[in-house]
């Protein structure tokens, strides 16, 4: 697809004026995000896609019921396991041109080693998980999705809180897989080593005590 883009404006004879109007663009898209950065605020769930400051709105039970089951299962394993580190809600990635602060993101212990207690802008994780609702779905299923595969994020999981379902995606070269898409049956991750959990340990809290007890 770069390819088609590159060759399609190469064969434009103002190409290279296309050029400098886009580089001014990205040149201002840069300075805006650097006061993004400087005025991040504290209480609200914000981030900056393709040069938008983008305001979260509040969840719904059932998505903070998935991510909380989700990120005590994830965070208890890890921990037990001393494998990294486990982000939730309030934790910014900053890829080349955008800020993202996903639902759950893990780092492995050889990237996550080296954060500070101050941080407060990360890497590229190695593995992201959107919880969906009905203002983030085409954020989460569109520019994240394609943004997150880019930079090389080995794992992706959405998950759907009304549905009661998850997608797994693993990186496969420069695209993501579509390794499993249920509401039954267990998921293991890729870059989470040993960690596999029933699918229904997102969305129940029985099932979710009874997948930490097997730890």
């Amino acid at each position: 697809m770069n390819n088609r883009i590159l060759s399609e404006l190469l064969n434009e004879p103002n190409a290279h004026f296309l050029l400098l109007e886009v580089e001014a663009i990205l040149n201002t898209e840069k300075e805006k995000r650097i006061q993004f950065h400087n005025n991040i605020l504290k209480e609200e769930k914000v981030e900056f896609i393709n040069g938008e400051i983008v305001v979260h709105s509040p969840v719904k039970k059932r998505h903070n019921t998935a991510s909380g089951l989700l990120y005590r299962l994830i965070s208890i394993f890890a921990g037990k396991n001393d494998l990294g580190f486990v982000g939730i809600e309030k934790i910014m990635i900053t890829l080349t041109r955008n800020d993202y602060e996903p639902d759950i993101c893990f780092f492995k212990k050889e990237k996550s080693q080296h954060f500070t207690e101050d941080q407060i802008l990360f890497p590229a994780p190695d593995l992201v998980i959107e919880i969906l609702s009905d203002s983030t779905e085409d954020r989460d299923r569109g520019v994240k999705f394609k943004d997150y595969q880019a930079h090389k994020i080995q794992e992706y999981w959405i998950i759907d809180p009304e549905k009661q379902t998850l997608e797994q995606y693993n990186l496969n070269g420069n695209a993501y897989d579509l390794i499993l898409k249920s509401s039954e049956g267990s998921v293991k991750s890729f870059v989470i080593d040993g960690f596999q959990i029933p699918v229904r340990a997102i969305f129940d809290e029985a099932e979710n005590l009874k997948a930490i007890g097997g730890f």
